[in-house]
């Protein structure tokens, strides 16, 4: 299933109400991805590839959560809280009650908050930053929480393997560095028959960005350098959910769609839900003057009529379940007893 859902995002932090419309998604390409040797930027990291600084990713969580005592922050939940109102659809499809459940770089719980008691009644909450965990007091939650401040790529180290009837991640794994590492350990801590239920951003995010970002550095500086963090593609996810171990696999992809009323109104909501540049050797300035031009190629390149301009959020949802002796087979090949020619 591919869906466009447009936000319109309209003075300073301040939301108007969602429009919602459907068209297809952009085509895959192939992944963008690159690493570095492994060293100790990240000493926690389990597998052999270092993209991101998981320590400044945690120190640009914490510092966004503490803006203003978390307002900052809660103005620009309007993304997640749309994936979250999508994922919770999906669990909901699922009938069954789910003892045992994690919910994997939680965030402050934009996802759990919207699970009532029939579904999960306890919820343990995992996040690499502990002000972003704790920003919302447990009165708005309706199941019970549990929170854990942890790396969420040592989840195999602090959780029992075969003990969790799911785990739930919105729009987290895009900033772990082993990914494949990563949803082995999701696979091992779910019981047999036990579902994981992700959603992650995808590679053509923010094209709008990196390309003006790109076209502004090439002409002022000379050169580009990583702006916008690397992301995996949908063909990528199902190949890698596969190779996990996890069966019975559905991939698809949403956009979501926001307009600004300029490139430096999407800088600063970057900003304020932590999801700013991680990347290993990332340079850490950007001259005034390559930012100026940015947002005149933005606009220049992707304007609207009405003086605004797009931002893309591809989001790849994932459901993968554990295999277990009671899940339903696929019959062998040439068992089939009804004739193509008869049905069509």
């Amino acid at each position: 299933m591919n869906r466009t859902v447009h936000l319109v995002r309209a003075a300073r932090r301040h939301l108007l109400d969602p429009l919602h419309s459907h068209s297809p998604v952009t085509p895959d390409r192939s992944v963008r991805c690159f690493a570095t040797a492994s060293g100790s930027i990240n000493p926690g990291t389990l597998g052999p590839f270092q993209v991101f600084d998981r320590h400044a990713k945690r120190l640009q969580k914490d510092r966004a959560a503490r803006a203003d005592n978390g307002d900052q922050s809660r103005l620009v939940d309007y993304v997640r809280n749309e994936v979250a109102d999508v994922m919770i659809e999906r669990l909901q499809d699922i009938k069954r009650r789910f003892e045992n459940v994690i919910d994997l770089g939680s965030g402050p719980g934009h996802l759990t908050k919207m699970l009532d008691r029939e579904m999960a009644p306890r919820v343990t909450m995992i996040d690499l930053s502990h002000h972003t965990l704790h920003r919302d007091p447990k009165s708005e939650f309706e199941v019970d929480v549990d929170r854990h401040q942890m790396d969420e790529e040592g989840l195999l180290a602090a959780i029992p393997a075969n003990s969790q009837d799911a785990v739930i991640s919105c729009l987290s794994l895009h900033w772990i560095n082993d990914l494949p590492g990563m949803l082995v350990q999701i696979k091992e801590v779910l019981k047999p028959d036990g579902v994981f239920l992700g959603a992650l951003f995808g590679g053509d995010s923010l094209f709008e960005l990196r390309s003006s970002l790109q076209v502004a550095e090439v002409e002022r500086e000379g050169g580009i350098s990583p702006r916008v963090s690397p992301m995996t593609q949908t063909q990528d996810m199902s190949n890698l959910m596969g190779r996990a171990g996890f069966s019975l696999l559905t991939v698809d992809i949403d956009e979501v769609k926001i307009s600004y009323p300029s490139m430096w109104e999407l800088l600063e909501d970057l900003k304020a839900m932590g999801e700013g540049n991680a990347v290993i050797g990332r340079r850490h300035y950007i001259p005034r003057d390559t930012l100026i031009a940015a947002s005149a190629i933005y606009e220049a390149l992707h304007g609207a009529e009405d003086g605004t301009v797009p931002a893309t959020f591809q989001v790849i949802y994932v459901i993968g379940w554990k295999p277990s002796p009671t899940q339903p087979k696929s019959l062998e090949r040439g068992s089939g007893q009804t004739n193509l020619r008869d049905v069509l």
